[in-house]
């Protein structure tokens, strides 16, 4: 009896040893009968498969586990539908109907629900802009100026809410697995110094995860290029592919090294306020270095032809992987530096009014 009861053990045993973190995710979508559902993330900009089912009934069923809580889609197969959401080891229920999949309810994960009421506080926002970005558009149709400037402005103002929105959100909630992927979002519109001072103040476990470890390794790069510091050297090839260094260009009294691009609207709507000072003080001392991230020789002489830029322009056509965009820490363009006679930076993405009263504070007026 004593050597039955041992046996009977055995699988209780083995249960307690297998009671590792895991998650369940029950699926209660209506209409979809026979429906296979894939469960995906995204590592370093590829797609990996997590789990599959298939629904029956309405129903399925996923059990695995995940290192730490992450940003996941349930995709319907061959088809376009999908749900986003924070994925942890729990106990998770998606309930809904698979022609409205946006409206599922899901319950169970923490991360998801802080993800969630971060996202509803910026929806009102995010409805306000997308809305003066239609009036924007009809503004430009009718080419009318004064307007576009006048919702520029008012977008503005709802951009920097949204950043402010997830700026407290990331500092009142350290311990949040959703932080690192929103100051990733976020980070583009803050400097090495506020970027450095949000990781620090994360909890440790979240200080560990890949994303975090990536954006210290950018605040290093950018650390290295921000205003007061010596402008460092690349060399890249001009349009007739002879290398030019930019410390060929360094020692005009003011030199503008801007990142943009022939694909690039902003950069293209940024360009005839360039073009314009330029020609008001290349005389005096201000002169433009180009530093395009386009991927053809011809999208990018066309677009320096159709936009009139006469200064030196160099590329090596490798888009996101431009070399000298990677020394600089950009991830977002337009972007410029401008530099003194010395290489030494003394402004950053300086645009429209503000590089204009930039460069006649040094240079003076005509």
């Amino acid at each position: 009896m004593k050597r039955v009861i041992y046996l009977l053990l055995i699988p209780v045993f083995f249960a307690a040893c297998s009671s590792e973190p895991h998650y369940t995710i029950k699926g209660d979508i209506q209409g979809s009968g026979k429906v296979k559902f894939y469960l995906q993330r995204r590592v370093d900009s590829k797609v990996i498969l997590i789990d599959s089912a298939i629904s029956r009934g309405g129903k399925f069923t996923m059990n695995n586990s995940i290192d730490y809580p992450d940003l996941v889609q349930l995709i319907v197969m061959k088809s376009n539908v999908r749900i986003a959401f924070y994925l942890e080891n729990s106990e998770i229920t998606i309930k809904g109907k698979i022609d409205s999949l946006s409206n599922v309810q899901i319950t169970g994960s923490k991360s998801h629900d802080e993800f969630k009421s971060l996202r509803d506080a910026i929806q009102p926002l995010g409805e306000k802009y997308s809305a003066l970005l239609q009036d924007y558009q009809g503004a430009r149709v009718a080419n009318d100026t004064a307007l576009s400037a006048q919702i520029e402005k008012k977008a503005e103002i709802i951009s920097n809410q949204q950043i402010d929105l997830q700026k407290e959100f990331i500092k009142n909630n350290p311990s949040s697995y959703v932080v690192p992927s929103i100051l990733l979002g976020i980070s583009y519109e803050m400097s090495a110094d506020e970027i450095e001072g949000a990781i620090n103040a994360l909890d440790t476990n979240v200080a560990k995860m890949q994303i975090i470890t990536d954006l210290k390794t950018r605040v290093i790069s950018m650390k290295a290029v921000s205003v007061g510091q010596k402008a460092p050297d690349f060399i890249l090839n001009n349009v007739e592919g002879n290398p030019v260094s930019l410390y060929s260009k360094v020692g005009t009294k003011l030199l503008l090294v801007d990142f943009w691009a022939g694909w690039c609207g902003p950069c293209r709507q940024e360009n005839p306020n360039v073009v314009k000072i330029y020609n008001e003080f290349h005389k005096k001392g201000f002169d433009v270095f180009g530093v395009s991230l386009d991927r053809t020789k011809e999208d990018w002489v066309k677009a320096i032809a159709d936009d009139k830029l006469t200064w030196t322009h160099v590329s090596d056509l490798q888009y996101w992987s431009n070399a000298a965009a990677k020394l600089y820490a950009v991830n977002s363009i337009p972007a410029n530096f401008l530099l003194d006679e010395n290489g030494i930076i003394i402004g950053h993405n300086l645009r429209g009014e503000e590089l204009t009263d930039k460069v006649k504070e040094i240079l003076g007026k005509k």
